[in-house]
């Protein structure tokens, strides 16, 4: 009886299973990885989430940010170093700190691979 309540559980994670395991492409070239960290932080900084969470705590800051973002093997945001900014609300600036460092990218690097990428948003 028990065995027949486990058959559509098995079969379902069955199904599931090969897109969940679905691997990350390995990133090699520093242009495409700086092209993709670009491309990815873009479409996070105009995401409904992050739009909407801006608008209700900071919906006067506006301006230029000059950012370092450093990423390591597994695709995480190691590190966020603000170069330069005309924005000078450091409560906003901690916000995208914190906002960027939970990020993970859609890409792996190579083994004891890091890159520091140099990226300028406008809000």
């Amino acid at each position: 009886m028990a065995l027949k309540l486990l058959y559509p559980f098995l079969i379902l994670l069955v199904l599931i299973a090969p897109s969940a395991n679905a691997q990350r492409p390995v990133l090699t070239d520093e242009e495409q990885i700086t092209e993709t960290v670009t491309k990815e932080v873009d479409e996070m900084f105009h995401a409904p989430d992050f739009t909407k969470k801006k608008d209700k705590k900071f919906a006067d800051v506006h301006g230029t940010m000059v950012v370092d973002i450093g990423v390591v093997q597994n695709g995480k945001v190691s590190s966020f170093f603000k170069v330069d900014s005309e924005i000078k609300n450091i409560d906003f600036i901690n916000f995208m700190s914190d906002y960027i460092l939970n990020h993970k990218f859609q890409f792996k690097l190579q083994k004891q691979q890091r890159y520091k990428i140099r990226y300028t948003v406008t809000f």
